[in-house]
Parts: C-alpha cells; structure tokens; sequence
C-alpha cells in the first residue's frame, strides 16, 4: 500500500469537505444576518436559530482547515522497518479473517478512504486504538476486546 498516495486521498476528501462546509457555512451566516429574517414577533427564533447553526458550521470549517493543515504537514514518506508507531502511519492489522488498515493522523479520526481496493480508516492519538497502537512495532499483538486480539503486521 503506497502511503503517500493514502496521504494524498485523505487530504482531498478533507479539501472536499471543507469546500462543502463553507458554501453552508456561507449560506447559513447570510440567513442568519439577511435583514428579511427578523423576528415577526417575539416568539419567532428563526434567526437565532441561524445564527447558532451559522456558529456551528463556522467552528466546523475552522476545525477542517487546521485538518487539512495538519495533514498537509505529514510526511508521505515510509518509515523504516522496525520503526514504532507515531503520527503519520499506517498500520496493517491482522484480525481474523481480514486484514484492516489505519491511517494515524492529527484529526479527522473516522475519515474513510478506499486505496488499491482496501478500506483505510484515520484513527487519532486520542482514540483507543490509537492510544494501544502508539509506540508498537510490527509483529507486536495488541488487546482488541476480551478474547480478541490483532498483530500489527505493517507500519510504515
């Protein structure tokens, strides 16, 4: 599996993301301040309820661009064999029956990709996989769920 090419994948659905993102956080900003909003009487919340959806989204856009900065500073480069398990890799590993694959990324923990036909999910440091992962090397067993453990077979 090319990690860069993964890097690259991830980076464009979170560049997708957040151009969508702004276009809504765009559109509710100028619902919530379109002067033909106001408040037909004092029970009507509709800009208000704009203006929170318009907050929202706003936070939601910042969150993306420091993703997508975050991401855009990984190194597409492979790590040496041995090498343990820190930001930036991806990680095979060995359930039974399938093999899963991880991306360890700074943000954007749940962001799906589909790479040379095999799914890789981005975990953060945070998540506890990524906390069991940190620090291992390939070959290492990690605890999944009682009675239910994977080997690490890649990092790169």
């Amino acid at each position: 599996m090319n990690k860069s090419a993964v890097l690259a994948q991830i980076l464009s659905v979170l560049t997708a993301e957040l151009a969508a993102l702004t276009r809504a956080a765009q559109g509710a900003f100028a619902a919530a301040t379109d002067p033909d909003s106001k408040a037909e009487n004092k029970y009507d919340t509709r800009t208000l309820e704009a203006s929170y959806v318009a907050r929202g989204q706003a936070q939601r856009v910042a969150e993306l661009q420091q993703a997508v900065q975050a991401f855009g500073a990984l190194s597409g480069n492979e790590l040496e064999p041995g090498a343990a398990v820190t930001l930036g890799a991806l990680v095979g590993l060995s359930l039974p029956g399938e093999v899963a694959h991880y991306f360890l990324g700074p943000f954007a923990g749940g962001t799906e990709v589909v790479h040379e036909g095999r799914e890789v999910v981005v975990i953060t440091p945070a998540s506890a996989l990524g906390q069991k992962l940190m620090g291992k090397r390939a070959g290492d067993v990690i605890p999944m769920q009682p009675g239910l453990s994977a080997k690490i077979t890649t990092v790169q």
